[in-house]
């Protein structure tokens, strides 16, 4: 989340409960999603805030527009103790959740959050942790900083003891958040938004996390971002908006999806199909169990 307010603390309203039936189904309580229909490729927001009220109070219109544009799976992750319960209820066939403390909230979550959060995973295997991470810019002195390390590391603690992959927020911090993540013995997430250096990206690669290629593509100025779409291995990559964020003059929504992969097609000289095997077997790997990857 990269949002300028603290709007996914909000409750989502009521009647946007069981609205991810339509156009996506359940079947026997896994997650799973309806087939492309022939020749058609699929794609996974591997980060959306489906639950922030510019998108729930909206949702049944946002989830059509992305079966539109072939978006078939979302990854959603929550930012606090405050909106967990509304991000697991989201929880169906297309939709993967993650509930954790974002490093903007770090200094308003206790140990007793902590142990509601792995209260939580226990009771959704299904769940994975985020969003969680480091954020320098907006710490403003070093106590600060030592409060995002300690929330995320009770947070990478429960993602190895339960076997969780962890989407991780990462603003001019990559070097004690790779720090962490060798501690904790951390190898399946993803870096979301991506906006750093190559070889940023390639030492979280080397630990086993994907890179979350997004919105900021949509910015011709974003030259890192359109560096790492281009020349990162394909094996590494996965797509997100960071919805409702990122854009500045309108709510971003999943649809946008299909663009971001279209950008990053003509960046590496690839077809949609190519792009959306690669991608789709990469986020999958994020939701099974360490074993199976």
């Amino acid at each position: 989340m990269r949002c300028s307010r603290p709007a996914c603390f909000q409750t989502a309203s009521a009647d946007t409960k069981g609205c991810l039936k339509t156009p996506f189904h359940r079947s026997d309580g896994l997650f799973r999603r309806p087939p492309p229909a022939h020749n058609e490729t699929m794609f996974t927001d591997t980060h959306a805030h489906l639950a922030d009220p510019q998108l729930a109070a909206k949702l049944p219109a946002v989830l059509a527009q992305a079966a539109a544009a072939g978006v078939t799976r979302f990854f959603v992750p929550a930012t606090g103790r405050g909106d967990w319960q509304n991000v697991l209820a989201l929880a169906a066939p297309a939709v993967v959740p993650a509930i954790g403390i974002h490093p903007w909230f770090a200094d308003s979550h206790d140990a007793a959050n902590v142990d509601q959060l792995d209260a939580l995973l226990r009771r959704h295997p299904h769940a994975l942790v985020g969003e969680a991470g480091l954020d320098y810019r907006h710490a403003a002195d070093d106590a600060a900083r030592q409060t995002q390390r300690a929330i995320l590391s009770a947070q990478l603690d429960l993602a190895a003891q339960h076997g969780r992959a962890v989407l991780l927020h990462n603003v001019r911090a990559g070097a004690d958040l790779l720090r962490l993540l060798q501690k904790h013995g951390i190898r399946r997430g993803a870096v979301h938004a991506f906006s750093g250096s190559l070889e940023e990206a390639q030492a979280f690669i080397r630990q086993g996390l994907k890179i979350g290629i997004g919105s900021l593509l949509l910015n011709p100025a974003a030259r890192k971002a359109c560096r790492a779409a281009a020349e990162l291995p394909l094996t590494a990559l996965v797509l997100e908006t960071d919805s409702p964020f990122m854009l500045k003059d309108a709510a971003n929504t999943p649809a946008n999806i299909r663009t971001i992969a279209q950008t990053v097609c003509t960046l590496r000289g690839i077809g949609l199909a190519e792009l959306s095997a690669a991608t789709e077997n990469n986020a999958t790997q994020l939701t099974e169990s360490p074993k199976a990857v």
